[in-house]
């Protein structure tokens, strides 16, 4: 069965993902209803060649989607697997990340040809409440200075591990040892939880504006454990932040956490352990906030984790 594209939906500044078929339950009218099978104006814009597939967590019974989007040569090379970039925050994120792709091989290829596989919320919920819940480690200490319920993690994780990545592995032909995770802001807190707690689960995680202040800097504590009890860390990390992610004298400084700080201070840890087969790199962008850098930071991490080999 054909699934129906993404569609992208602009409205009050912001990009909702929906499918592109009709889901309406009540039927127009007979006339309404030819006019609007005849006329293309005022339909959906959807992403061509892309996929929505239902994902459901049967732990929770929350039912989640992934968008999919497979490389131009996909059907013309049946016997290529392919590495898979599984990006969070999917409705902004995968048709960002998507556009990007094309955008920096137009002149001949800098990256990969891999699948990219969007994460998106739970349905029936909110984007801030989702991923409040599922991109964080602990709940909020106290309870009372969150509005939204966190501290999901794990079993986000676990969701992820145990139904996102054998049904993308079971349908596409993705290659299992060259998983990549993308995370921003939360999504970067989620991707170093799963890097400290199953590293080999992906073989490279980018985390953009990663949220280390969370739950006061909980991913220390996290991190510290890991290092305790392991020797290596097998896994590449490609971390990214604005410049203006910390405290400063203009509005798009950061009012109350220094985010370039913390993750500096995270890259000296790591390097200070040591670990044989840990891969690691980190930029500031300049003129960049919490909110810009996305466009810039997802660039630089699909150069940096799926180059063209040489």
């Amino acid at each position: 069965m054909k699934m129906p594209a993404l569609a992208l939906v602009v409205g009050t500044g912001f990009l909702i993902a929906a499918c592109a078929e009709e889901t309406g339950s009540q039927a127009r009218p007979a006339a309404d209803a030819g006019a609007a099978a005849t006329s293309p104006e005022g339909r959906p814009y959807a992403l061509k060649d892309t996929q929505v597939w239902s994902v459901p967590d049967p732990v929770s019974g929350r039912d989640y989607e992934v968008f999919v989007s497979l490389p131009a040569g996909y059907e013309a090379e049946p016997q290529r697997r392919y590495p898979v970039l599984y990006v969070t925050d999917a409705d902004y994120a995968f048709p960002i990340l998507r556009q990007i792709a094309r955008r920096i091989n137009l002149d001949g290829p800098v990256t990969q040809d891999f699948i990219l596989v969007g994460l998106s919320y739970a349905k029936g919920e909110g984007g801030a409440a989702s991923r409040s819940r599922d991109y964080t480690p602990v709940p909020c200490h106290p309870a009372s200075r969150c509005a939204l319920a966190h501290g999901g993690g794990d079993a986000y994780q676990a969701y992820l591990k145990g139904e996102v990545l054998p049904f993308i592995e079971r349908r596409f032909r993705a290659n299992p040892d060259a998983r990549v995770l993308l995370g921003h802001s939360y999504g970067g807190l989620l991707g170093a939880q799963i890097l400290f707690t199953d590293p080999t689960m992906f073989r490279s995680y980018v985390l953009g504006s990663p949220s280390f202040w969370f739950g006061q800097r909980h991913i220390m504590t996290m991190e510290a454990d890991y290092a305790q009890a392991n020797k290596d860390l097998p896994a590449e990390v490609f971390m990214y932040i604005g410049a203006f992610e910390t405290p400063g004298p203009t509005p798009r400084h950061a009012s109350r956490y220094d985010m370039v700080g913390q993750m500096a201070a995270m890259e000296q840890v790591l390097k200070s352990r040591n670990y044989p087969s840990l891969s690691l790199r980190s930029t500031v962008l300049a003129d960049e906030d919490h909110l810009t850098v996305a466009p810039a930071g997802f660039t630089r991490a699909l150069l940096a984790v799926l180059p063209t080999k040489p």
